[in-house]
This record gives structure tokens, sequence and C-alpha cells, in this order.
């Protein structure tokens, strides 16, 4: 058995970039005392979700990767021996901008990054306008404690995004997330079709890949946007063994047992199964 402790930290943003730094760095530690080895933060976490808007002085939130965040990260790594999974706006150049996560080992260590593949343009998600799509490819990150693979909120939606991840050996898939409810929208129905959609695609990628799935949303009101929290971690059939709230800031820790990835590989063989010479044709846009 090969047992990991997950922490999640799911929380609310002001407009205070120090403030939320530092509510960040208290869950960190929170979860850390209540045992956690690995902590994904959500999206976007040092700020309000500012995609909700076209403006260029948001783009003042953004810094290098590696730079001030990852510092004040990668120490509080070190002092608790904690492995932190880290979204934030990367500046790479004049012009240029990247939703990108950061990954700092548990002896403080900079890993590496993943800078989100899939930008999406919708109304209150105007993330196009910001960030040019990644161009690391997809990530897995070796840390003292999990092979893990990053994958960024609308990434979640792409079955191809996991399966490309977990071919690469990650042995567990983190979603860092920022999304919610428009809280013009009058039909309650609307709502939940929405919530239920975004969990059960994130669900069946650890169904379809056989390993576990953690995904970390925020919650609070921004502007027209409910975040509707939500966060939780699935097993490698798509079973929760957490689910947070819709409404509070939660810290919570999750012991996951990594060995579960063979017993339900061998038992539901996907992977065996798979007929990668009949696939070419997932590569063409629409197949006319």
């Amino acid at each position: 058995m090969k047992k990991v402790n997950i922490g999640l930290v799911q929380m609310s943003c002001s407009e205070n970039v120090a403030d939320n730094m530092q509510k960040a760095i208290s869950g960190i530690r929170e979860a850390a005392a209540k045992g956690a080895q690995i902590v994904c933060l959500q999206e976007l976490f040092t700020s309000l979700y500012f995609c909700d808007v076209e403006d260029h002085e948001n783009f003042k939130l953004a810094e290098a990767i590696p730079g001030p965040s990852t510092d004040t990260l990668s120490a509080v790594a070190k002092e608790l021996g904690v492995v932190i999974i880290a979204s934030l706006f990367e500046k790479r150049a004049a012009g240029l901008y990247h939703n990108t996560t950061a990954v700092l080992d548990a002896d403080g260590t900079y890993l590496g990054k993943y800078r989100k593949m899939h930008i999406p343009d919708d109304p209150g998600y105007y993330e196009k306008f910001y960030f040019t799509p990644g161009d690391l490819g997809y990530k897995v990150f070796d840390t003292k404690f999990a092979k893990i693979g990053i994958l960024i909120c609308w990434d979640q939606w792409y079955p191809e995004a996991s399966r490309i991840t977990a071919l690469m050996g990650a042995e567990v898939l983190f979603y860092p997330t920022a999304i919610g409810w428009d809280t013009n929208e009058t039909d309650p129905n609307t709502n939940r079709e929405q919530y239920n959609a975004w969990q059960t695609i994130q669900r069946s990628h650890a169904v379809a890949n056989g390993v576990h799935v953690v995904s970390v949303n925020r919650v609070g009101r921004e502007a027209d946007q409910q975040f509707w929290g939500g966060s939780f971690v699935a097993n490698p059939f798509g079973s929760l063994l957490y689910l947070g709230s819709h409404e509070n800031e939660e810290v919570h820790v999750q012991e996951i047992d990594l060995a579960k990835t063979e017993y339900y590989r061998s038992t539901w063989p996907y992977l065996r199964d798979r007929r990668i010479d009949s696939y070419d044709p997932i590569l063409k846009r629409y197949i006319d």
C-alpha cells in the first residue's frame, strides 16, 4: 500500500493580493497540521477571478514564474515538508501571459510549471484576452510523495488531456479550478446541471484512467459569479472520497491509497484494451 495525504484549500478571495497569499499559506499550514503531504490551492488564488472582464489593468497582477510567489511558497513547503501546487498568473514577457501552475517539492525545490492548454472565452470567463495557450505540453512532476499530473480548470472538460497525463505516469490528477454560477441565471435546474456536469466529467477521468482525481475550486461571490466550491477527491473508479460545500471555506485532508490504481486497472483493464491503432482520426478538428 502507498498512502498519501492530500490537502485541499477551498477559499474565497479579495482584491488584496497579500491577504489572499496569507490566507492560502494559513490553509497550507492547517492542512499540514492535519497531516497533509501534498496541498493543492485553487486556480489564480492570489486575486479575484479577474477574467470576468477585459481590462488591461489586470495584467499588472501577473508575475514571473519562478518569482516572488514561488519563492514565498517554496519557503513554506520546505518549512512544513509538504508539496505545494500553486496556480498563478504568469508574465512570461511583455505582452505574453499564461495561466500557470507551479509545483514546489517538500524540500522547497521548484520542480517546474504547467501552462494551461485549453483557454475558454465565454461570458464571465474571458480568458483568451489574458492568456496564451500553454506550449509546454502536458506535464507530470515526480514529487517526494507521488508522481502527479496538473491540469487547470477548462482542461478538465477534455478527456484527451487527462488521458495523456495519465499515460505519462501521473498517479494523481490535480485540477486547480475557478468556476461558478451566473447569479443572473433564473433557472435553478441550469445551475444544478452545470455543477453536476463539472463533477461528472472529472470523475469520469478517474474511471477511464484508473487514477485518483483531486479538484479544488474557490467559493464566494465575485461580481456576477457565485463560485460553487464543491471541491472533491474521487478514487480511481470515480467514487467520491470527499465533497466540499458550495458556500464555505474549507481545508480538508484526504488519505488516498495509490495502490488502488493497480487494483482498478487490473480489474477494469481499459489501458490494456485501448486500440491505439485506430485513434488517428482524433487528431482532426472534425471528421467531415
